[in-house]
């Protein structure tokens, strides 16, 4: 099959350019001599996560418990679970442990402690710290810090150390901002990780990342792992923080034109925001993508070109500056495929049971997807 014969809309990877992606991540932890677990919630495939294993990476993240479930089935048995635990989710823990898994789990909070320790197995733990009061995690300078580190160890738990993530590093659009913020997620988990030790407390890992972060740090003394998921694909939230260029995403849903709407300057296209997802991540940054960036059948960006609004199963092609294009249907014609550039790889992603993986030769590869909780 080639991309020409693919029903649409289809998620598209381009392998040469994931694997670029994957080198160039794998090769920056190399020399700054560390671990990469990357965090395969952004493919959630199997042959993805096999090649980042074979360019060096070590063990991976996932965010589901489905997850961890089906990439140990896989073979993959280093597995950290980075979602806060809850005690529901402790049996499934276990039962995954029991069968050979190297599962780590994640808690901020003297509840969550307390209900690890209850539940009487001995789970490997990590405590999240809070660098950037982006979303979850324990202050590096909080008290509880030591009181949960220490619940955990008294109670049985192997505290295996402690993990961040620096999320609002996604709002960050300079060097500068990027590499400060690198600086502040290393240094603020290592003083973590030292508060613990300096109480008595094992602290073996610390253990760092997001995408941003990882392509910008200048050092990770201290540091011992960075997890980073969406480098393997990139997507225009990246492009706009300044992490890579748009020729670098290599994920993209091909898409057919199917109408127009030539007085609003409109191409009307079958990939709609069931495909593309309702992520508006670019719409609070410089460049506005809308629900994508338009490019040809080669992948080649048309300038100017975005999905400016979508329906369940239609696009709306037009001019980011909202002009009406008159020769619309000259430049789109109906029946002529399109590549839209996602704004979240991990939410377009996550709208296709299977990818379209094809080769320099244009030949079309399938490559499943896993899915829900």
């Amino acid at each position: 099959m080639n991309l020409t014969e693919l029903d649409t809309p289809a998620a598209l990877i381009d392998a040469a350019q994931m694997d670029r992606n994957i080198a160039r991540m794998q090769s920056r932890m190399n020399a700054l001599g560390v671990r990469l677990r990357p965090h395969v919630k952004t493919s959630k495939c199997l042959a993805v996560a096999q090649r980042q294993r074979e360019a060096g990476a070590q063990g991976i993240t996932v965010s589901t418990l489905k997850e961890a479930a089906q990439f140990f089935d896989a073979g993959f048995d280093d597995i950290l679970y980075a979602v806060g635990i809850a005690a529901a989710k402790l049996g499934p823990v276990r039962a995954l442990r029991e069968r050979g898994c190297q599962l780590t789990i994640v808690v901020d909070s003297m509840a969550a402690a307390q209900a690890v320790v209850a539940d009487g197995y001995h789970f490997e733990v990590m405590i999240e710290i809070d660098t950037d009061g982006h979303r979850a995690g324990v202050r590096p300078d909080e008290d509880r810090l030591i009181t949960i580190g220490r619940t955990l160890h008294d109670g049985g738990a192997v505290l295996k150390g402690v993990m961040t993530h620096a999320g609002a590093s996604y709002e960050l659009n300079t060097t500068q901002a990027l590499e400060a913020m690198a600086e502040q997620e290393r240094s603020r988990c290592v003083h973590a990780a030292e508060r613990l030790r300096a109480a008595g407390l094992p602290c073996p890992e610390v253990s760092v990342g997001s995408t941003p972060t990882a392509l910008s740090a200048r050092q990770l003394d201290g540091v011992t792992e960075v997890r980073a998921g969406v480098y393997v694909f990139n997507d225009l939230v990246m492009a706009n923080v300044g992490v890579c260029g748009l020729d670098e995403i290599a994920l993209s849903v091909l898409a057919t034109v199917i109408g127009h709407q030539t007085e609003k300057g409109w191409a009307l296209t079958d990939a709609g925001w069931m495909a593309m997802s309702r992520d508006r991540g670019t719409q609070a940054q410089a460049l506005d993508y809308g629900y994508g960036a338009v490019c040809d059948a080669s992948g080649a960006p048309i300038d100017g070109f975005i999905v400016s609004s979508a329906n369940q199963e239609h696009g709306i092609v037009s001019w980011r500056d909202g002009a009406v294009c008159p020769d619309i249907a000259q430049r789109l014609p109906i029946g002529s495929q399109l590549r839209i550039l996602p704004n979240h790889a991990c939410a377009t992603a996550a709208q296709f049971p299977t990818y379209a993986v094809f080769d320099a030769n244009g030949g079309v590869t399938p490559w499943e997807r896993f899915y829900g909780w």
